[in-house]
């Protein structure tokens, strides 16, 4: 498992004083996300650097880990950081049987190793909400990445903000040629993505900078 670990430091999200923390993780530098409300944290796709990710927010208490979707570089760190926290771990179901695997070169890439990953505790679903302080977070069903892709769409003080994992990146997608992806699917998840998220949206990436909804609505060819 890649020991790379950033701490990409943090910004605002509300005017009721929630922040988003970032690190960068793992061998393909992965975005690991902490939304904090409250004295709480939401860590969404712990990457490869569990431990770490757990030392930096040891000030906040982590009620739940939450991965947009099941590959290994987006949930090696989730072990580490459960048994850390004792935090409920939430992932989808049918990327659960894939996130068991995650060492599986078939997910992760070939050379590239990660930690398997404990059954969820939680299983996602369209419509399910994450409560971290005084934030909501929508399970939005995205796939196509992954057959359990999702996007975490911001409520109560966390409209604005959305995690959405590799499904969508700055003028482009996730990959849909790794086990399980479907480009189908994948077309079907970014028009709705385009209908139903406001376009003022923040939208957190699982690799690179943030963007807007609006932004991607005006320039992204996937998103139509």
């Amino acid at each position: 498992m890649g020991s790379f670990f950033r701490d990409a430091g943090s910004f605002k999200a509300s005017e009721a004083g929630d922040v988003v923390r970032v690190f960068v993780v793992g061998p393909i530098q992965t975005n690991c996300y902490a939304y904090v409300s409250a004295s709480e944290a939401l860590v969404v796709d712990p990457g490869a650097a569990g431990a770490r990710v757990a030392a930096a927010l040891s000030g906040e208490r982590v009620v739940c880990v939450a991965a947009t979707h099941g590959h290994g570089d987006h949930v090696g760190g989730v072990a580490a950081l459960v048994s850390s926290t004792g935090a409920p771990f939430a992932l989808a179901a049918a990327d659960a049987a894939m996130a068991e695997h995650a060492g599986d070169p078939a997910y992760s890439g070939p050379g590239i190793a990660y930690d398997d990953v404990p059954a969820p505790t939680r299983l996602l679903a369209e419509g399910d909400v994450l409560k971290v302080g005084t934030a909501r977070f929508r399970v939005m069903e995205t796939p196509g990445h992954t057959p359990g892709g999702v996007c975490l769409v911001g409520e109560g003080t966390a409209e604005g903000i959305a995690f959405v994992g590799d499904t969508l990146f700055p003028g482009s997608c996730g990959r849909t040629d790794l086990a399980g992806g479907d480009p189908e699917a994948m077309r079907r998840s970014l028009a709705r993505m385009g209908r139903e998220i406001a376009p003022q949206t923040v939208l957190l990436c699982g690799h690179g900078p943030a963007t807007t909804m609006a932004e991607e609505l005006a320039s992204n060819p996937f998103v139509r």
